[in-house]
């Protein structure tokens, strides 16, 4: 006992004080309402007031003054147990801060003892170590990307050197390594289904299957249960055991439903779900199951339009138009027509043994064509043209009937109207144009974005030449013009 007693008077209150001021940590007592009592220097520098300016002092106050947010103690008298939470001191550093609950001898809240400790170079160092994962992270992803691309010989498949094209590669190795769903919109033939391949090669999933899936395709009746598959006994005909559908046979992969517009309305909520929960459930089944996928959808319609035509639900649309993807028809990106032609020539010639070449008058004339069909009718042309042509040397009367009248109707357009001025020539030329724009277009605004100028130019060049609109909504023009 008088051991115990000696140690208590070395401690005297000046001890105490001299002990908790040599802590690098902050400690502040409070009242049971919070009125400050005593703090130490360390948290006398971290408030940066002086201490006589500090007690006496409710912690309410100095928290409205920005002294320190939140006030531990507050938080403690509000709870009434011990509370831990991350403090702001000053707008500065921040602070990892407990209050206790120091009760009187009956057992009532007499003092609030806060203990703060900064962790300001910690946090800082948390968020570099989390800036410098991602950013691992990120090239990681990249190394794997590239090692991808050169194992499916990507810069050697797809042809094109246009800015258009390129940035649309840019776009598909970035969508390769985002794994959401996607929606490739473009013309019929514009390579919207080799692109989705694409896509899932170059992804993490690319070990997995990717099934395609073309919605008009398969009968409005069948595409149900080819999709969701169906319980055996579900309905007559069915299988005895049952069919495993095409999402299920995706399974870690990708899911590429092309045509999406033809998407059935009643199966558009049943995709829905499962975009949103990745869970569906078979044709007679009872319960879920889930199907870890990536869906990429393609369509050369206009979804939007559909969907204010209530064809389309709209929450599917948003829900697949995460990543759009746009592929530019061919004739936005004539830089390419080359490149493609040879690509395919080499390729044909190979294909059936032959040595053929393009005289200059037919490249000139290729490259000049629409390509209405795209990609796909470049390379239909190319390969009958190589079988077809009767010698090496391809020639203009090797060239389908469209092709070889091109020249024509650019020679009649030069040759029209001999006898009238270059003015009253051109203003021919301009009907003729504007007229066979109409009946190929059919609508005012479709055909003027055809011919590259606004809709109110077209209206004053039909006013001008006397070309008689009917707006009866069958999209025909009645015009003399035209029936010459």
């Amino acid at each position: 006992m008088e051991k115990d007693a000696e140690i208590f008077a070395m401690f005297q209150t000046s001890r105490f004080i001299d002990i908790f001021n040599a802590l690098a940590d902050g400690i502040y007592i409070s009242d049971a309402q919070g009125t400050t009592i005593w703090l130490n220097n360390a948290s006398e520098n971290l408030c940066g007031l002086p201490k006589s300016q500090l007690i006496g002092q409710n912690v309410a106050d100095l928290e409205a003054l920005g002294i320190f947010n939140p006030s531990v103690t507050r938080l403690v008298m509000e709870s009434g147990k011990t509370t831990t939470t991350i403090q702001l001191v000053n707008n500065k550093g921040k602070f990892l801060v407990t209050g206790h609950i120091i009760p009187d001898e009956s057992g009532n809240p007499d003092l609030i003892v806060s203990h703060s400790r900064d962790i300001t170079e910690a946090a800082r160092a948390s968020s570099q170590l989390e800036e410098t994962s991602a950013l691992l992270k990120r090239y990681s992803e990249e190394i794997q990307l590239m090692k991808r691309e050169a194992n499916q010989n990507l810069s050697r498949t797809v042809i094109g050197n246009s800015r258009a094209y390129l940035a649309l590669l840019d776009l598909i190795k970035k969508a390769a390594v985002a794994d959401t769903t996607a929606l490739i919109t473009g013309e019929t033939g514009v390579g919207k289904s080799y692109l989705a391949e694409q896509i899932h090669q170059l992804s993490e999933r690319c070990a997995a299957p990717f099934i395609h899936v073309n919605c008009s395709a398969i009968p409005e009746t069948l595409l149900e249960s080819e999709l969701f598959g169906y319980q055996k006994g579900a309905f007559t005909g069915a299988n005895h055991s049952g069919k495993l559908g095409l999402v299920k046979m995706a399974d870690k992969g990708t899911l590429f439903l092309d045509e999406i517009s033809d998407l059935p309305y009643h199966l558009q909520s049943k995709l829905l779900l499962l975009l949103q929960n990745k869970t569906f459930m078979p044709i007679g089944g009872t319960k879920t199951y889930t199907a870890d996928i990536r869906i990429i959808a393609a369509t050369n319609a206009n979804l939007l339009d559909l969907v204010r035509q209530g064809k389309f639900r709209h929450d599917l649309y948003y829900r697949l138009n995460i990543l759009p993807i746009n592929v530019p028809a061919l004739r936005e990106r004539k830089e390419d027509i080359f490149p493609l032609l040879h690509h395919n020539l080499k390729k044909f010639n190979a294909k059936h043994n032959q040595k053929r070449r393009f005289s200059a008058e037919v490249l000139d004339r290729l490259h000049h064509y629409e390509w209405p069909g795209n990609v796909r009718e470049l390379e239909n042309l190319v390969e009958r043209i190589v079988i077809t042509s009767k010698l090496d040397e391809i020639l203009i009367t090797d060239l389908p009937e469209e092709l070889r009248n091109m020249g024509e109707n650019e020679d009649h357009l030069l040759t029209i109207g001999g006898h009238l001025s270059l003015n009253e020539r051109l203003e021919k030329i301009e009907l003729e144009i504007i007229t066979h724009a109409l009946k190929q277009h059919k609508t005012t605004r479709k055909t003027a974005a055809a011919l590259g100028i606004t809709q109110s130019l077209l209206m004053r060049r039909i006013k001008k030449y006397g070309i008689a609109v009917d707006h009866s909504g069958d999209g025909s023009f009645d015009d003399p013009l035209f029936k010459l």
